[in-house]
């Protein structure tokens, strides 16, 4: 029988993405499987119903009670877990360090998921990366968010008024989402400098035409993120980042530590130190923020400062946003389904480090240690 493939619609506040596309979905059936979708599914990402071609449409307690996988951008909820057949798998952003009752679920269940945030960062596995293609659009985005609250152009203009002179961006983290951030930045015409504890990270972020601001502190870590800072080299990297904040119009931040609390690099007295109208937009809020006054979902006033919690902004590209986590899921997909049915091969070392639960067992380390440290679920 052909591998039956489930799309809710997504039920997560404020998530405008769906998990399958028009041109994924044709792709999907080219490969022998079929989908399903519940109706609507991804009105809110501007994909229409009708410009589906190859999707059966079933309501959502069917679809969790047939599919034998079942794709999302959200987690399920434990109650729709409750309701997916014995065997089924799951993939999508499954938030292991945050939705434990989820993952207890999973596992009690014996449902196999896979978590995207897990995939490997290898080259192989570049076109599956889904933490990377959100990460972009929220680098992107957040410079425009920037721009709109900014009172003041971006851009350097000569006019019969006078000469306006360009603004001066910050960028902290030069990740996806932060290189993003610096090339949208400079494509305004503003004067970019971006700084990073990874000195790695210099040449891309010359290569972008912003100037590299140098800390003396360095903080290479594993899988090209960056490892915590000790005490005594944040308060080195705090003394020269609050000279270059408090000139700054605009301050991006993006920094973040895989399954911690997003490291604090603004402090209250930094952005007293900000002349009144400079904006910050924290694209870490939900991991606690970069700025100490950091709000997830809010935008505070400090001082005249603006202090932007961004939350989820690839919901706010949804089309866009959709569009690359489809593709990333049908890249992740494909290997496993041979003539429609579903194969898992575990000696790939994609699935092996991706798969969150499976026959009853949570397989990734760090959130069966946080789970057993809560106690009995």
């Amino acid at each position: 029988m052909p591998v039956l493939i489930g799309v809710l619609r997504e039920v997560a506040p404020h998530e405008t993405r769906v998990s399958v596309v028009p041109e994924v979905a044709d792709k999907f059936a080219a490969l022998g499987a079929r989908i399903a979708m519940e109706r609507g599914a991804a009105v809110r990402a501007r994909f229409p119903d009708a410009s589906y071609k190859n999707v059966e449409w079933l309501d959502a307690a069917a679809i969790l009670k047939q599919a034998d996988v079942m794709l999302s951008v959200q987690p399920l909820s434990v109650e729709q877990i409750g309701q997916l057949k014995s065997g089924a798998v799951v993939i999508g952003f499954m938030q292991p360090h945050a939705r434990h009752a989820e993952i207890a679920a999973l596992r009690d269940r014996h449902i196999t998921s896979f978590a995207m945030e897990l995939v490997p960062r290898i080259s192989r596995a570049q076109s599956m990366d889904a933490l990377s293609s959100q990460a972009s659009i929220a680098g992107y985005k957040a410079v425009l968010i920037a721009a709109d609250h900014l009172q003041k152009f971006l851009p350097m203009l000569t006019t019969a008024a006078g000469t306006i002179r360009p603004s001066q961006v910050l960028v902290i983290g030069a990740g996806v989402a932060g290189l993003q951030a610096i090339a949208t930045a400079r494509r305004l015409g503003a004067v970019v400098e971006a700084y990073d504890v990874r000195s790695a990270t210099r040449d891309q972020v010359k290569s972008l035409g912003a100037k590299f601001v140098d800390t003396g502190v360095s903080a290479e870590g594993q899988g090209g993120y960056a490892r915590e800072l000790t005490a005594e080299e944040k308060q080195r990297q705090q003394e020269v980042l609050d000279a270059r904040i408090a000139a700054a119009d605009v301050v991006v931040t993006t920094a973040s530590v895989p399954g911690r609390a997003a490291p604090k690099i603004i402090s209250r007295a930094a952005v007293e130190r900000m002349r009144a109208g400079a904006v910050i937009v924290d694209i870490a809020a939900e991991q606690g923020g970069n700025c100490e006054l950091t709000q997830a979902g809010e935008t505070v006033d400090h001082n005249g400062v603006s202090i932007i919690g961004a939350v989820n902004l690839p919901a706010q590209l949804a089309y866009n946003a959709s569009e690359m986590y489809a593709r990333n899921l049908l890249n992740f997909l494909k290997p496993a389904l041979e003539k429609g049915e579903l194969k898992i091969d575990w000696s790939d070392e994609v699935f092996a480090q991706s798969c969150l639960t499976h026959d009853g067992a949570i397989k990734h380390e760090a959130t069966r240690a946080a789970l057993e440290q809560r106690g009995p679920q």
